[in-house]
């Protein structure tokens, strides 16, 4: 039961609010093939349901000068960025250390860090078995850039996010660890209001999309200036799914019952739109 980090002051600046996001994911083994990119996915999730708009997705390869540049840019451009993968122990985890340069930094142990990581695993026998070689390189894993805020979000992790200009998170590219860190820094984060979080309506209708698509550009060239948003879904079987996304909720239902009626259409439900 490690304590959790105290709140800190909204990095963007007191009354501001995240409206946009970037995702880098680093990694060979998602370049390669060899992993499948989970946290893509998971991280657009957790940006529709809090408000925040997911700008860009962009996949990289453990190389210190594209996430450089990469990590320069985003954080020039987006509210909120995080990047996934290679913080672990590997030659090849060199993301504490590229984004140290990225912003001008040295790389630092955190003692706190450090005493966490060794409570998790006092009770594994392998870690007495360990050389001097091998627990040095599992240090590497709490040596941060030095002028980085250190969050300790879950009680039962001690792995941290470590966020960089008050802008950038780093996160672990395992998956359950990536979910778990993401779900937890919520408070951390000075996310938009309920108000100014979109509402999205599904609807599924067995037309071909070749016979939907007049009426839909139709719709969306006079719902554009509502800022609502109308995407089509193909299915594998006929049909497809209609998606309007609006900050109105009552206005998104009122245009879900037209779409339902002209497509031969119907509305579905949270869980099928989840499943």
């Amino acid at each position: 039961n490690f304590p959790i980090s105290p709140i800190p002051k909204n990095p963007l600046g007191e009354g501001r609010y995240i409206k946009t996001a970037a995702a880098l994911i680093i990694g060979d083994e998602i370049l390669n093939g060899n992993t499948l990119d989970r946290n893509s996915n998971y991280f657009a999730r957790f940006c529709f349901e809090n408000g925040i708009e997911l700008q860009k997705i962009e996949v990289i390869a453990d190389d210190e000068l594209e996430i450089i540049e990469a990590s320069r840019r985003m954080v020039q451009k987006y509210d909120f960025v995080i990047t996934s993968g290679g913080i672990g122990p590997t030659h090849d985890d060199i993301t504490y250390a590229s984004l140290a340069k990225s912003f001008g930094q040295e790389l630092k142990y955190h003692d706190e860090t450090i005493v966490r990581m060794e409570e998790s695993s006092r009770h594994r026998t392998w870690i007495t078995q360990q050389s001097e070689e091998q627990r040095t390189a599992r240090r590497r894993m709490a040596l941060f850039p030095e002028a980085g805020e250190v969050l300790l979000v879950a009680s039962d992790i001690w792995v941290p996010v470590v966020r960089l200009e008050g802008k950038l998170c780093i996160f672990p590219g395992i998956p359950s660890l990536f979910q778990k860190l993401l779900d937890n820094l919520k408070p951390f984060l000075p996310l938009p209001t309920e108000d100014a979080r979109p509402f999205r309506l599904q609807v599924f209708t067995p037309l071909p999309e070749s016979s939907i698509a007049p009426f839909l550009t139709a719709l969306q060239n006079r719902v554009k200036p509502e800022n609502i948003r109308i995407g089509s879904y193909p299915l594998l079987q006929p049909g497809a799914h209609i998606a309007l996304i609006g900050l109105d909720r009552e206005r998104v239902k009122e245009l879900g019952l037209e779409v339902e009626k002209e497509l031969q259409g119907r509305m579905l439900s949270a869980e099928e739109t989840e499943a």
